[in-house]
């Protein structure tokens, strides 16, 4: 195949043109493109007046040397791809791998291990998606909160309960691979291909549950509500895993596919002399706005134009005070939600439906924090940090699970909000208008202050007074990384730490690609070529 980048189509043109319309740009007759399909496609929506798709092609050509060489001044190159099949090995351990968690990274991990032959057995310590859901719902409509099942705990881990998003700054060809496992358990196809691939939380949960029935039919197994409460070494090296404080699992490789809230096992692994080190992280809001304001914004007068859809952003900054903040997770028409783990604690995160169709857009509005704000150098001090905010948060909701919450217009003058204006909070069980200092560091709003007056600066309304800010948001990325070395593994033989809570990834795709890497490992494959 070859692929030709930065094919132009007007919002009034259809995909079914694109042969004709690479036909003309190329100079060649539309009889000689024998195949073709969609690479990449992303909006252009820098003329408000002009929007257009732009599209990297691959074709089909005879001779297609030839026609390469004939080609290349216009941008055309080989479409190379790398493969990543996996197939029974012809050696193999005997003793199953055990992988701890069914988050992405333990989920892709496990599909690896299974289509290498390894029957590996997958353990979670929430339950199955579709029970997972009801006692999230449940949670959300009575704040009652099953520490065990909630948005962090459970099949598919804590990007189930999320927009689905599939972008990484990562260039893994290992994402093509996620992307092509997801489309195969029922995933749009569109995914392969648009610049910002989205699944939704409504189908997502229904992929993950064929993702599990299809390491299932491998050979795999997945035990739910099978929590790992203490690892079994021997000689420097893992020999077990005891689960539920009770009963043993002999294994010789155990994949620690930890979510990056699974901190009662955190505690564990540094009890058991895992080597593990703070880590960098980011913590703020959630901050909403009308989805009609945003889409306006960034598509001018077509914003209702039916191809176009929710619009998002993206907003970073760096500040005077060394601090930066940024927009994490956007989420366009969807919903801020109830995502705590712990009791006596209030987060929040954020969701959206395949549709994007809710009334509201919302996303993270974070600043950077390091160890340096930890307040101790144990390796578990990121956690306490966040606790303590999280406390913060849920006292300063009246001692609930409803939220604390704050106009922009009352947070920039550093008055208490007394009531919503305009724009309804989406967060359920509820909100408690009030002063979301009794809940942050002041180097924290200090900086979201001046970051909502930078970001509205390019994003028109971003700072408007009605706008609402939910907190407490902490769980954006992992407050520790789990150590491991060029072979994967920790201090323990046989211990592989992956994913987003082990510190090694940010997201769906980045902690599948890393759960990839390490069943690679485990199975000594060198394909990839």
């Amino acid at each position: 195949m070859l692929r030709v980048p930065e094919i132009k189509l007007s919002l009034a043109q259809n995909e079914r043109q694109l042969p004709e319309i690479l036909s003309r740009t190329l100079g060649i007759r539309t009889d000689e493109i024998r195949e073709w399909s969609i690479y990449k496609k992303s909006i252009d929506a820098r003329k408000k007046d002009m929007i257009s798709f732009v599209y990297s092609v691959d074709f089909q050509v005879d001779n297609e040397d030839k026609m390469l060489k004939r080609l290349s001044k216009k941008g055309v190159i080989k479409a190379e791809s790398i493969s990543f099949k996996y197939t029974p090995i012809a050696e193999k351990d005997s003793i199953r791998p055990v992988i701890v968690g069914t988050g992405p990274s333990g989920i892709f991990a496990g599909m690896v291990l299974a289509e290498l032959g390894y029957n590996p057995i997958l353990l979670e310590r929430g339950k199955r998606v579709d029970d997972r859901v009801r006692d999230v719902e449940k949670f959300w409509e009575t704040g009652i909160l099953n520490t065990e099942s909630n948005v962090q705990f459970g099949e598919g881990g804590a990007g189930t309960f999320s927009d689905g998003k599939l972008t990484t700054l990562i260039k893994d060809p290992r994402c093509r691979k996620v992307l092509e496992y997801f489309v195969e358990a029922g995933a749009p196809e569109d995914i392969l291909y648009v610049n910002k691939p989205h699944i939704g939380t409504d189908i997502l949960r229904r992929v993950v549950s064929n993702l599990r029935e299809r390491i299932i039919s491998l050979g795999g197994e997945v035990r739910f509500q099978a929590k790992v409460t203490d690892l079994i070494i021997r000689d420097g090296a893992v020999a077990g895993v005891v689960i539920n404080g009770a009963d043993e699992l002999e294994t010789d490789k155990v994949v620690l596919a930890l979510g990056h809230s699974a901190r009662d096992t955190f505690e564990m692994l540094y009890h058991s002399g895992i080597g593990i080190q703070q880590k960098a992280f980011s913590i703020g809001v959630r901050i909403e706005h009308p989805q009609e304001m945003i889409s306006r914004s960034q598509y001018g007068e077509l914003y209702t134009h039916p191809r176009l859809g929710a619009a998002d952003y993206k907003l970073s900054g760096h500040f005077d005070n060394g601090r930066s903040a940024y927009t994490f997770c956007m989420c366009p028409g969807g919903t801020v939600v109830a995502a705590a783990s712990e009791e006596g604690m209030t987060v929040t995160n954020g969701m959206s439906e395949r549709a994007r169709d809710r009334v509201n857009a919302n996303a993270a509005l974070l600043v950077n924090v390091t160890p340096e704000d930890f307040g101790s150098d144990h390796p578990l001090a990121g956690v306490e940090f966040q606790r303590c905010w999280e406390r913060s948060a849920y006292e300063a909701s009246g001692g609930s699970y409803k939220a604390p919450a704050q106009l922009v217009g009352d947070f920039l003058v550093d008055r208490t909000s007394k009531a919503f204006e305009g724009i309804e909070p989406s967060y359920k069980p509820g909100v408690v208008m009030t002063d979301l200092r009794k809940c942050l560091p002041p180097y924290v709003t200090e900086t979201m202050k001046m970051a909502i007056i930078e970001f509205d600066k390019r994003l028109k309304g971003f700072a408007r007074p009605d706008a609402v800010m939910t907190g407490v948001e902490t769980r954006s990325s992992s407050p520790v990384r789990i150590t491991r070395d060029e072979e994967l593994q920790t201090n323990i033989k046989g211990l592989y730490p992956a994913g987003e809570g082990a510190g090694y990834a940010g997201g769906i795709i980045s902690a599948a690609v890393d759960g990839i890497r390490v069943a690679e490992k485990i199975g000594n494959w060198k394909g990839g070529k």
